[in-house]
């Protein structure tokens, strides 16, 4: 049987992720045998976020407070999370969502969703849209919207 404890889990930090952004996480999906499903546990400090305001257009995402009280924003506004509070984001814009922690103490916050290749996520905020046309593909690109083109640019 394949199994993680989620009260035993190591965190890796992104060396590159700027002030404001630094989280840890620790991703056990792949290593109980998921394919088609993703889950995550974050290590949210103080003062910390997720990721940027965001929404994904292929998969549909849940949240699970384990510890803390992490703030999230959606399009209704900012709420204050407590330990046990089960959220779902729908795909696009109503499923917009940011996770931060603005209490003192550190959040642990478990995420799960569908894993879905190829997938876009939007930043409303930045007005970006990132493309991921799978795990690791030359492919994937994040751009600015005002860098759009029209369909034939290019084309002979």
């Amino acid at each position: 049987m394949r199994r993680v404890n989620l009260g035993r889990l190591e965190f890796e930090y992104e060396s590159g992720d700027p002030a404001g952004f630094r989280s840890g996480m620790a991703r056990f999906g792949p290593g109980l045998g998921a394919e088609i499903t993703g889950a995550s546990v974050y290590e949210l400090p103080p003062g910390q976020a997720l990721c940027p305001y965001h929404y994904e257009w292929g998969e549909e995402e849940w949240l699970l407070v384990l510890s803390g009280a992490p703030t999230l924003r959606d399009p209704e506004g900012a709420h204050t999370l407590e330990p046990m509070d089960l959220v779902f984001f729908p795909r696009g814009p109503e499923g917009a969502h940011r996770v931060q922690n603005d209490g003192d103490q550190t959040a642990y916050v478990l995420m799960f969703s569908n894993v879905t290749w190829p997938t876009a996520t939007v930043y409303p905020d930045s007005d970006k849209v990132g493309i991921w046309a799978a795990k690791g593909s030359p492919d994937n690109i994040m751009v600015r919207r005002e860098s759009a083109v029209e369909y034939f640019d290019r084309e002979a």
